[in-house]
């Protein structure tokens, strides 16, 4: 064992996020390796903006109910225990639902230029409200 690393919880960036969202990062990439990976909370209703990775991403839900949902409107219910991954280059959102807190571990692997993401706008009050 190398060592035990304590990582402090940020608060996620209204840029990024709607709502109230807290980061972890568990790993962040160092040369080598280009993995990333975060503890992310999410309250009732927060949810990420519209974003795409490089090269993908898996979110393994560790905690309480979450949307996943695509341009095309395809929405997916995940519950904690379970897994889900978004294609590289997918625009795609995530979040808790309106009545229940989530938390889900995110991995993506990174490209040349970083982590590989590129952050959009918002998800409007009316897509989400579609969602759940």
């Amino acid at each position: 064992m190398d060592h035990i690393i304590e990582t402090p919880t940020i608060k996620g960036p209204a840029d990024r996020f709607t709502g109230d969202v807290y980061l972890n990062m568990l790993q962040a990439p160092t040369e080598p390796g280009r993995l990333a990976v975060g503890l992310v909370r999410f309250t009732p209703g927060a949810r990420t903006n519209w974003h795409s990775h490089a090269l993908g991403q898996t979110l393994h839900l560790t905690d309480g109910v979450g949307l996943v949902g695509t341009r095309d409107g395809n929405i997916v219910r995940v519950t904690a225990g379970q897994t889900i991954t978004c294609p590289a280059g997918q625009e795609h959102w995530h979040g808790a639902t309106g009545t229940t807190f989530m938390a889900h571990i995110a991995m993506v692997v990174g490209d040349d230029n970083g982590d590989g993401t590129t952050w959009l706008e918002p998800v409007t009050d009316e897509q989400y409200g579609q969602a759940s």
